[in-house]
């Protein structure tokens, strides 16, 4: 999460002071139990905030159907299951910032950030150069950093301007001797403290500190946030999901309960001598005829109403995916044949939910083009980067009939430019409306062609039919 202090209080962000940087630290500590509570419900070991998961999810007691996961995999694929696309005014190219993202793999980038967010409600993305192995020159890279190892640093007014990042790291060297390496990034240069311990001090540094310059012109990273609150899609159902995770562990114990269940032996006597058994059980002669009354045999079980067990499991999962907004896709009437229109009904929750996330990601992919943008333009590739505008395209079933139809019979009152616009797989309308005027020049021409030809042949055909006539009279 993004630390928000005092920027008189910050003093030199050039080189923040150990005092502010140790008071960050302490206060990214605070959040650190929720995050990984979070975390461990989406990789399948439960567990209350505070505690550690010691298992992991097949070691489990208890049944454990991970419906976190279930969130979290539909959200990333409907959010940016599809890249994002990058469009400029007509006239304006781009080419470089779309070559510089392609060469970082942005869209797997952007999958690896979006499960972090959904999952945890933040995550931080740092820019860095990197070397290409073939030409050893540098370009642009990002890497999603996990808000458990990295935090951002900005001022307390309502803009939240970027101050420094901090990203404390504990590794080992080749004695196995235990170490941390902070490493700060400010507006211009990257400093690393090799320290004995995470808080820094001056008589815990192991060496002088490393001083390197990068060209960002900012502070390299950029926090993405889920939602205004940075809540993680299923934080709120944490209740629900193990509701229903107690309710299947108690259904597969009453099955094992039942299996083992006790036998109650009425008007049995055991023997004098030792008793015969077989395979471990002992063997129990029946009272003879006029013997003891009453005798009988019977099984001590808890009796319970499955179907009423289903139904309330069933009310649990309904609840679930209803607060969740994600649809259950094992649900029969969410399935077949219907229309586009009744679809987008059906999801209306999950649009309305993916509207907010996408928003609040945009925010973030902006700030990652301008950084990108600066350091292009340190490289000599110059580039516009706040005339481009973010289309995310949505993952979303749809009849691409249904919209083809609208596209033509809204023709008289809707401009061709706009109706294009609503095809999902469709980045530039004015391109899209270029291809389909040239398309038809290209048919005028191919029909002037024909028709040109016909004539010629016409033409030709009624030549030689006068030929015909001539030599025919000549003959007469």
């Amino acid at each position: 999460m993004a630390i928000a202090i005092d920027r008189e209080l910050a003093g030199d962000i050039r080189n923040p002071s150990f005092d502010v940087i140790n008071y960050c630290i302490e206060e990214h500590e605070k959040e650190l139990p929720r995050l990984q509570m979070l975390f461990d419900y989406y990789d399948g070991k439960p567990h209350k905030e505070g505690k550690e998961a010691s298992k992991t999810p097949h070691e489990l007691d208890e049944i454990y159907v991970n419906l976190a996961k279930y969130v979290t995999d539909l959200m990333t694929g409907f959010s940016v299951g599809n890249p994002l696309s990058y469009t400029v005014p007509k006239g304006e190219d781009i080419t470089v910032l779309t070559d510089a993202l392609a060469k970082m793999k942005i869209a797997k980038h952007d999958i690896e950030l979006e499960k972090g967010l959904s999952a945890m409600g933040q995550g931080l993305e740092l820019h860095y150069l990197a070397v290409d192995e073939k030409t050893d020159e540098t370009y642009p890279k990002v890497a999603w950093i996990d808000p458990r190892g990295m935090f951002l640093v900005v001022d307390d007014t309502v803009e939240r301007t970027p101050l420094f990042a901090v990203r404390p790291r504990k590794k080992q060297d080749l004695t196995r001797t235990e170490y941390w390496e902070i490493t700060v990034y400010t507006k211009n240069h990257q400093i690393t403290y090799k320290s004995k311990n995470k808080k820094l001090e001056p008589g815990q540094l192991m060496e002088t500190p490393k001083t390197k310059e990068h060209f960002f012109g900012d502070v390299p990273v950029v926090e993405f946030r889920n939602n205004e609150e940075k809540q993680g899609d299923y934080e709120q159902n944490l209740s629900q999901i193990d509701g229903y995770n107690l309710l299947q562990t108690d259904r597969i114990k009453d099955k094992q309960n039942f299996v083992k269940a006790m036998m109650v032996l009425y008007g049995f006597t055991l023997p004098d001598k030792k008793p015969k058994t077989m395979n471990g059980s002992i063997i129990l002669q029946a009272p003879s005829q006029g013997g003891e009354e009453g005798a009988k045999v019977e099984y001590v079980t808890k009796t319970f109403d499955e179907t009423q067990i289903q139904v309330l499991a069933d009310s649990i999962l309904d609840d679930f995916h209803k607060t969740t907004y994600v649809p259950n896709l094992n649900d029969e009437n969410f399935a077949g044949t219907q229309s586009g229109q009744a679809m987008k009904f059906k999801l209306l929750g999950l649009l309305l939910a993916l509207s907010v996330k996408t928003s609040y990601f945009e925010d973030g992919v902006i700030k990652r083009l301008r950084l990108i943008g600066n350091i292009l333009t340190v490289k000599g590739q110059k580039v516009d980067t706040d005339r481009v505008n973010v289309r995310f395209k949505i993952n979303l079933p749809f009849d691409r009939k249904d919209v083809i139809d609208q596209i033509r019979d809204s023709q008289e009152f809707v401009p061709l430019l706009v109706s294009l616009g609503w095809l999902d797989d469709v980045d530039n309308p004015q391109e899209l409306l270029e291809m389909l005027r040239e398309q038809q020049e290209e048919n005028i021409e191919r029909q002037a062609k024909l028709l040109g030809l016909q004539a010629d042949r016409s033409h030709s055909d009624l030549e030689e039919n006068e030929d015909d006539e001539n030599e025919q009279g000549n003959e007469e």
